[in-house]
């Protein structure tokens, strides 16, 4: 964050902030056991060329990051075998550094945790408390109404406020994003139409890649002066937003005063705003450098013109686009045989069930000959033991006839006509039932009359006796003869259909 003086923006003061980064401290903690001399004089004489050129020519680079990646690779050359020559000039050295300094950095993940709640002291700690509270209290409203009244004042302490001091409690990605959204809308103007995205960082980088695009974060402090120049003048601006459009980037955009944006910005190592990152799927990306191949393709860093702005990205983007669109090829040609093969299974699947099915409708088909068959020779079965059965009662019944009345014995004459044509003339007893007349019939040309009668069979006649005229049917229950056929009758068999005779 800026003050107003020069020379905190410069690579050497952002280095001393960061101790751990300074090749320096690297030399006085160990470093110069491992390194040689001549690697520390290219690598200070480096970070005195980026200061220079920092200071009077307002040169936009990210220092801090290039020390970094300045001082892994001086340790990478530092193990690494050397072979015996002459150790090259400081200026080879530098050149070798700056061309080094061009990689890409990692993108890593970053998931914000929900901010707990501080526990409630109990009573008796908060009496004891309660006037260091209140005088707290008041001496932290004064000086909020202080540095309200005079804004210029922060400039001047001693100490520069980072966003670790007026970080917000943590909330939900999504509303933090909505919220940004809606104050840089209300501030700007719904005019500009940025695409941004309704979310958490880390659904922005899983979005980007899974779809293999650009995703630009965009980090911005409310207390930097730059801060409306540039979303007003720059991120704004129709340039910006057509090629944001254009090249389907998604842009994703915090403050750091909000927790999660504060936690992307130390991932990323940004050190000034506003500051703009695009982040992309980098495959020579090493997998140790970063877990979710994401890294940072371009960094842009404070003020610039919408032009300058979108010539960078664009820069990176056809820089790492042939990359991506090697990616997606072998992504659709492994969704194209994916397909094939999920047709092929689809296929092989139907052809089994078909087989299946026709397999079931061929023993269902099968099962129901069988049982056919079965049911067949039941009834076979059952038709021969029914024919025995009733040739052994007609021989039964033929034995059990009554004789004809003898001469003189008061005797009905019946005259019977057979189906085939013949006629019968017979005399029956008064008191004769008429089945005595049906089983006649019935056993009129059995030769054996003999055996016993069937256990279990219960005959039925397929026949009835009518008489003419008048047409009277005689059943074999009709009563005695000499109550329908006294003193004489006619009698014709008639046979019975299958209805009839069931």
């Amino acid at each position: 964050m800026s003050n107003g003086w020069p020379w905190t923006n410069s690579p050497l003061s952002q280095i001393s902030h960061h101790h751990k980064l300074s090749p320096y401290y690297s030399v006085r903690s160990g470093m110069s056991k491992s390194v040689p001399p001549f690697l520390v004089q290219a690598l200070l004489l480096n970070l005195l060329q980026l200061a220079i050129s920092r200071f009077f020519d307002g040169e936009m680079a990210d220092s801090v990051a290039e020390a970094l990646q300045a001082e892994e690779y001086a340790r990478a050359a530092a193990a690494a075998p050397r072979p015996a020559a002459r150790p090259p000039a400081p200026t080879e050295a530098a050149g070798l550094t700056r061309r080094n300094t061009s990689g890409l950095t990692p993108a890593p993940r970053i998931v914000p945790q929900p901010s707990h709640l501080a526990r409630k002291p109990p009573l008796l700690i908060s009496l004891l408390l309660f006037p260091f509270s209140l005088v707290w209290r008041i001496a932290n409203g004064a000086i909020g109404l202080i540095y309200l009244i005079f804004p210029f004042l922060p400039r001047f302490r001693g100490t520069t406020t980072t966003a670790a001091t007026t970080t917000k409690r943590s909330t939900n990605p999504r509303d933090t994003a909505a919220r940004f959204i809606r104050g840089f809308e209300e501030e700007y103007g719904v005019v500009s139409q940025l695409p941004w995205f309704e979310g958490g960082y880390a659904q922005a980088l899983d979005l980007a890649k899974k779809e293999l695009r650009f995703l630009l974060v965009v980090l911005q402090s409310d207390e930097h002066d730059d801060t409306s120049h540039f979303n007003r003048e720059t991120l704004s601006s129709p340039e910006v937003v057509a090629f944001l459009k254009t090249n389907n980037i998604i842009v994703w955009g915090g403050s750091v005063q909000e927790s999660e944006a504060y936690q992307v910005s130390t991932a990323l190592g940004c050190t000034k705003f506003p500051f703009a990152a695009l982040i992309t799927h980098a495959p020579n990306t090493p997998p140790s450098a970063s877990s979710q191949g994401m890294s940072v393709v371009s960094r842009v860093i404070g003020t610039c013109t919408p032009a300058a702005f979108t010539q960078k990205l664009l820069t990176a983007i056809n820089t790492h686009s042939p990359a991506l669109d090697r990616i997606r090829t072998q992504r659709a040609a492994q969704a194209a045989d994916r397909q094939i093969r999920d047709q092929q299974n689809s296929a092989y699947e139907a052809s089994l069930a078909r087989d299946r099915q026709r397999a079931t409708e061929r023993k269902a088909a099968e099962e129901a000959a069988r049982r056919a068959e079965a049911e067949a020779a039941r009834l076979a079965a059952e038709a021969s033991t029914l024919v025995a059965k009733r040739e052994q009662w007609r021989r039964w019944r033929a034995s059990t006839l009554s004789r004809e009345p003898e001469e003189g014995t008061p005797a009905a004459r019946v005259s019977i006509r057979t189906a085939d044509g013949k006629r019968v003339v017979r005399k029956f007893s008064k008191e004769a039932r008429m089945e005595e007349v049906y089983a006649f019939v019935e056993c009129m040309d059995v030769e054996d009359a003999s055996g016993e009668r069937p256990s279990g069979y219960q005959h039925s006649y397929g026949f009835r006796l009518v008489s003419v005229m008048p047409r009277k049917v005689f059943g074999p229950e009709s009563g005695t003869v000499g109550d329908g056929l006294w003193p004489s009758g006619n009698l014709v068999v008639e046979a019975l259909d299958e209805e009839e005779a069931d």
